[in-house]
């Protein structure tokens, strides 16, 4: 195992020199060739709200990548392009299985089955695709581009736009003519396996009128965390050692213990029904095998851990959209509709729980139906079904006059069925829930949140250089949580001896929980922009965004309500030196209020409670520069100081208003957010040739960030430590000529080992001595050929 590692240091070590001295001869070649010629740089369009128009046109923060510059930082999942925005931050346990937070709007804790709704929201093209386990991890092939919007978006994208939105926009079928592509990819990852890549897609005009774009990828992602051999004593606490357990984990050593298996394909049509009326059907589905663990025990060593039971995932989803586009008399009227079926299927090793929880703090005492003790051991299988649909109609006016509105209405529900079951093989039936032998916990349940909307966005020209935007968005929601949770009659005193009916949702032995909460309001928003000529703007923005509070697993707690988020916003959108230099930015103060702060109580039962007030401030900046005809140098950054405006207690009065004035506060005042970076930047130059008859280009990306806390709490934060700071450097060189393209790219090339969530397997206090950390891809050395037609 030794040597293969060293092998393995090396193997990367050259090939980083050797690329390295590859993009080193290709710059020293294209020195020679530069020419003083147009440097302008392109028009980059936008939908952030609901129309096309020019970046630079639109009085918002947007960051927007487009499917060559995807393409170009080999971006093919949700965790390769979010490190290029530096407003978003993110926590993750694998594939399919992501939260994405906005400028340092994240308490921690989220991404429960049955938790807050995410506060970024997550679009594909028109329709949101954000469910309360998270964005899915979209597959990213022939994409137009996406885009990042910061700051609240409620007033045009409702209620999971509270911080922020990502839009993926996939290209779409077109009848100006035939166009096809295949691309193919192999790649090592150090101290791992090796991976591959097979992407195509085709567009064909059936007629003037009719034309179908087919997309499909086949991908293997090779896996790099090995489960190394180890052993786990349980004991009752006395001299007896004769019914000590000792558990082994032989039959699930394995290397590269997490590789990925992703399948998928899209389907689009555009029908031109006249010159008015325009059809886009889309089916676009995703099934994505995860094997092991993707994260790593320190103590155990450098991507390594010592599991016992099985973990895996399988996260399949389909999603069927139509938008229909047309016009009314002079108005622009677009229909966007969606249903998503996503169906994950879970397993997971739940031992650390075992052990801390019940051996350290209760003793060793699970039995059989003979009285005997068994293996106490602790494993989940778990099954999540999402079932989400959305509509939403709105009309525009014409955009060449001075007062321009888009104004709509909104329907969205979701449903998500919670089967978790907590197992101990040889559990006695007398301790098994009703119904499930050898379970010990079971959580049953049916959520249902239910969205309702009208909105409206008005633009007016106060004078040629001086614009006021003015929207609103009127919303009410509707959640309910129904079903059981908890122990069997045999133990405790909550789940079957807590039930008050008879089951209500299929296959739970009876009902200990029935609640339901509304809530309704609306967030305003307000924008003055001022063009200082065509190529320069300044705007000023007073927003506000949302998330409605729902029910808590615990039949005991309240429900939690919603919580809002003031936006102050300043930014500019400016060109510079003949369109050859491009610098945007903003600064912003957001005040949180009451938000919403997820923790693993009693049981490792999840509570949710409204917390308290957060304010804050930042600066995000991104510039695009080409100096000279070739080169191009795009940098990004974001400064964000998040922190608590009052103290955090740790409980709520009787109504669920937070306490915050307590003696010993669990994060006082001035408490920093945890999960995103004070600082975060990156940076991207590239520079393309000719050699001989082939264009050619070189290109390395730099990205970096701060430290962060993954709680808010100090207590646990001391417990399960800070996430360092880390830097990393990609770098590729490639050719193309007549639509077929070699390129050879090398990822984290000082295989630098990020933190990128850090967590326990239950409470901090009970477990969090038993941490783990999911990193980042180790140095992974790839080559693509592809070719168009």
């Amino acid at each position: 195992m030794a040597s293969g590692w060293v092998r393995s240091r090396k193997v990367g070590a050259y090939s980083a020199a050797l690329l390295a001295s590859t993009m080193m001869t290709g710059l020293a070649h294209a020195q020679s060739q530069a020419a003083q010629s147009s440097t302008a740089l392109e028009e980059v369009v936008v939908t952030a709200q609901k129309r096309s128009e020019n970046l630079q046109d639109v009085p918002v923060s947007i960051q927007a990548m487009g499917g060559e510059k995807l393409e170009q930082l080999q971006v093919g999942a949700f965790v390769d392009y979010v490190k290029y925005l530096p407003s978003v931050s993110f926590t993750t346990s694998g594939p399919g299985f992501g939260q994405v937070y906005m400028r340092g709007v994240a308490s921690g804790g989220d991404g429960n089955h049955s938790g807050s709704l995410p506060s970024v929201g997550v679009y594909l093209d028109e329709q949101p695709v954000t469910t309360i386990q998270g964005a899915l991890d979209v597959h990213v092939y022939d994409i137009a581009r996406v885009e990042a919007l910061a700051g609240p978006q409620g007033t045009l994208y409702g209620a999971s736009s509270q911080a922020g939105t990502l839009r993926i926009i996939t290209n779409k079928p077109t009848s100006t003519g035939f166009k096809a592509g295949v691309d193919l990819e192999l790649n090592q990852v150090d101290h791992g396996g090796t991976g591959h890549t097979l992407e195509g897609f085709v567009n064909m005009p059936l007629s003037d009128k009719i034309a179908v774009r087919l997309v499909g990828w086949d991908v293997r992602d090779a896996g790099y965390i090995d489960n190394v051999a180890g052993s786990r004593t349980y004991t009752r606490g006395d001299d007896d050692k004769s019914n000590d357990v000792t558990i082994f984990n032989k039959n699930r050593v394995k290397d590269d213990y997490n590789t990925v298996y992703t399948q998928g394909g899209r389907a689009a049509l555009r029908i031109e029904l006249n010159d008015n009326w325009v059809v886009t059907p889309q089916v676009m589905g995703q099934v994505q095998k995860v094997g092991g663990l993707f994260a790593y025990d320190p103590k155990v060593g450098d991507l390594k851990v010592t599991h016992f039971y099985p973990e895996s995932s399988k996260d399949k989803w389909v999603q069927a959209a139509m938008t229909i586009e047309g016009q009314v008399a002079n108005l622009d009227v677009t229909y966007s509709g969606s249903y998503l079926k996503r169906n994950d299927v879970t397993n997971s090793d739940y031992t650390d729980y075992s052990y801390f929880y019940d051996q350290v703090g209760y003793g060793f005492y699970w039995t059989d139906n003979a009285g005997n003790l068994v293996n106490p051991s602790q494993y989940i299988q778990g099954k999540d079904r999402y079932r989400k649909e959305s509509h939403e109609i709105r009309i525009a006016s014409p955009q060449d006059q001075k007062l321009r509105f888009v104004a709509g209405g909104f329907y969205q529900k979701q449903k998500h069925n919670i089967f978790q079951n907590y197992r101990i093989d040889g559990l006695g039936s007398d301790l098994s829930v009703p119904g499930y032998t050898g379970t010990i916990w079971l959580t049953k349940q049916n959520r249902v949140d239910r969205d309702k909307a009208v909105f409206g966005q008005v633009e007016y020209d106060i004078t040629d250089k001086l614009m006021l935007t003015a929207g609103i968005r009127f919303f009410k929601a509707h959640n309910t949580l129904v079903g059981f949770y908890g122990y069997g009659k045999g133990y405790g005193s909550t789940g079957e001896k807590a039930c008050f009916k008879a089951a209500v949702v299929p296959g739970s032995p009876c009902t200990n929980l029935d609640k339901g909460v509304k809530e309704s309001g609306n967030v305003p928003k307000v924008t003055l922009t001022y063009k200082i000529d065509g190529d320069k703007l300044v705007y000023a923005t007073y927003s506000k965004g949302f998330r409605p509070g729902g029910i808590n697993r615990r039949s005991t707690l309240p429900p939690y309500q919603a919580d809002y988020l003031k936006n102050y916003e300043a930014g500019w959108k400016t060109t510079w030196f003949d369109n050859s230099f491009r610098w945007n930015g903003a600064v912003y103060l957001e005040d949180w209020t009451n938000f919403q702060f997820s923790i693993l109580g009693a049981n490792g039962l999840t509570e949710i409670k409204n917390a308290n007030q957060a304010r804050i401030k930042g600066v995000e900046s991104d510039i695009t520069w080409v100096p000279v005809q070739g080169l191009t140098i795009n940098a990004s950054a974001a400064y964000t100081d998040a922190k608590l405006s009052a103290n955090y207690c740790g409980f709520t009065d009787s109504a669920g208003n937070p306490i915050t004035t307590c003696a010993t506060p669990q994060a006082p005042d001035g408490t920093v957010l945890p999960v995103t970076p004070k600082f975060k930047a990156n940076l991207t130059a590239r520079y393309v040739f000719s050699l001989k008859d082939w264009d050619a280009f070189v290109q390395g990306s730099f990205v970096g960030q701060t430290s962060n806390w993954t709680d808010l709490r100090l207590k646990e934060r001391a417990i399960i430590g800070q996430q360092k700071g880390y830097t990393t450097l990609d770098l590729s060189t490639g050719m193309d000529k007549d639509g077929l393209s070699l390129s050879l790219y090398l990822k984290n090339v000082f295989d630098k080992r990020a933190s990128l969530n850090r967590y326990a397997e239950c409470a901090e206090s009970v477990c969090g001595t038993q941490y783990y950390i999911v990193p980042n891809q180790p140095r992974t050395l790839g080559i693509k050929l592809g070719k168009t037609f």
